[in-house]
């Protein structure tokens, strides 16, 4: 195996002030004799700065970045930006007329400066967990940057990308939306080398009203695709496998079906929504010999173009799966061997809010709180499925479902049941039709609404008892890291009784 290159350069490529004021349209305010000084970094939250730092003070709904600003020049800041003509600064100072749109402007201006491939990753639901999959298996050939937790939005993604530094060869960046144009701002910023989507589920349906039009809003991460781009893409999408070329450029697509099983559906007359057929891709990359181990992962076979790889993912469910499977594809865009396909994925790790294992004094709590819809929720309780003895679903409100809310959180209830799942504890008011939907599909699930995460809370802690599988799930909202905190001191106490 090809050892990665170890350049330990830390510096930025072509970040002087000057270039910087130039790039966001902003004034210079300092020294002359400074202008020609390379920032270390760009941060916009006053505590991370660092010395020789640029500080982009961003207004926010409850605090205003601009007050932070002699925290960051005490702290060594190289310079500041700021919509607020600063008197009297001691450190540079960039006027401009809007520090968010500057910021965008920046990471625009420092993507032009690098020359490594960029991998875009968005979709409806697997994003970060994609995003991981895809970093660790870069990891076993390259120097890897990836988006830190899910900073994907018009803050988050300019940030990630003035985190690359000339040591980085390849950086995996996360890109979500939930309105039109948004991705069209991101892929300015981005110009992926490499487009990764999921899926196309129901989310976001308050802007984007349909799958077709989250399909629009997605596909705007194509707006600024290079001649010799690479797409990958889940052909098992309905939407996306009609997909057939993007620019001249033939997505790569991957799936559970190998060519002989998609010959197979598409003779039965498979039918789509609204009884259009159904247009399957034969994949590229599929999944063969699947071998669940329930919460311990799953044993595959991945074929590829190049070859089959033989793994095992250390992460339980279905959906990691395809995500293996992405990343395959952009691992072997870039040229990568088999063999440190398959040791990066095996290398695989989940993290805190997403699927996230946690064995506390007898119980085991699957923590994947960060958020929810229900194409995730359906994923996570397949997961929960696998669980030994008692299995309890903490679930909560799911938002920006639009109309359809209420159906949707029924149906997710009436999954709970579906998988045999033992008990359900949900809490807030659409929650209601998920209790709802759980009790009218049978009547052995223990089901328990209640009005608040607080009120279900002290029930919860008082049901639970050593041996149990607990998953802990809704939109971030909710606020349901609190739960997952409460349950581990709980049987921690238990266990030092």
């Amino acid at each position: 195996m090809e050892e990665k290159k170890n350049i330990g350069d830390h510096t930025m490529k072509n970040m002087t002030l000057e270039n910087i004021a130039e790039a966001c349209h902003g004034t210079y305010m300092g020294k002359e004799s400074q202008k020609k000084e390379v920032i270390k970094g760009a941060v916009t939250d006053s505590r991370q700065v660092e010395e020789g730092f640029l500080f982009i003070p961003v207004k926010g709904a409850r605090v205003d970045g601009h007050d932070f600003i002699p925290t960051a020049i005490e702290k060594g800041a190289a310079a500041v930006l700021s919509e607020i003509p600063q008197e009297d600064c001691p450190m540079p100072c960039i006027f401009v007329e809007s520090t968010l749109q500057a910021l965008k402007d920046i990471a625009k201006f420092y993507r032009k400066q690098l020359d490594i491939p960029i991998i875009g990753i968005t979709g409806s639901v697997g994003k970060t967990s994609t995003k991981e999959m895809v970093a660790s298996v870069l990891s076993e050939k390259y120097h890897v940057l990836k988006t830190a937790g899910n900073h994907n939005n018009e803050i988050g993604l300019p940030l990630t990308l003035l985190r690359i530094r000339r040591e980085h060869e390849v950086a995996v960046v996360e890109m979500g939306i939930s309105d039109f144009g948004e991705m069209h701002r991101l892929a300015e910023m981005a110009k992926p080398d490499i487009c990764v989507i999921t899926n196309i589920g129901i989310c976001h349906l308050e802007k984007l009203k349909t799958r077709e039009g989250i399909l629009q809003a997605k596909s705007e991460i194509f707006d600024f695709l290079k001649p010799h781009a690479h797409i990958v893409l889940n052909g098992e999408d309905d939407k996306l496998s009609a997909l057939t070329e993007v620019k001249g450029i033939r997505p790569l697509f991957y799936g559970f079906q190998g060519p002989k099983e998609t010959q197979a559906a598409e003779g039965t007359g498979e039918m789509a929504e609204g009884g259009v057929p159904r247009r399957r891709q034969h994949p590229d990359i599929y999944a063969s010999d699947i071998q669940n181990h329930g919460l311990k992962g799953t044993d595959v076979n991945i074929h590829t173009p190049q070859g089959m790889i033989k793994a095992h993912i250390p992460i339980p469910g279905r959906h990691n799966i395809f995500n293996a499977m992405a990343a395959a594809g952009a691992a072997l865009s870039l040229g990568m061997g088999l063999g440190e396909i398959q040791l990066g994925i095996e290398k695989a790790k989940s993290i805190g809010g997403r699927a996230n294992l946690i064995e506390s004094g007898g119980v085991l709590v699957i923590d994947d709180c960060y958020n929810a819809n229900p194409v995730s929720m359906r994923a996570s309780l397949d997961v929960l499925s696998n669980g030994l003895a008692r299995t309890v679903a903490v679930l909560g409100d799911m938002g920006e479902l639009g109309e359809n809310e209420g159906r949707l959180h029924y149906e997710v209830g009436a999954y709970v049941a579906e998988k045999q799942i033992d008990t359900l504890f949900c809490a807030g008011p659409l929650s209601r039709e998920m209790a709802r939907g759980a009790c009218d599909t049978n009547d052995w699930c223990e089901v328990f609404h209640f009005d608040t995460k607080e009120e279900m809370l002290g029930n919860l802690l008082k049901y639970l008892q050593e041996g149990d599988t607990v998953l802990v799930k809704a939109s971030h909202f909710m606020d349901y890291p609190k739960v997952v905190e409460a349950v581990i001191r709980e049987f921690e106490a238990r266990e030092t009784d």
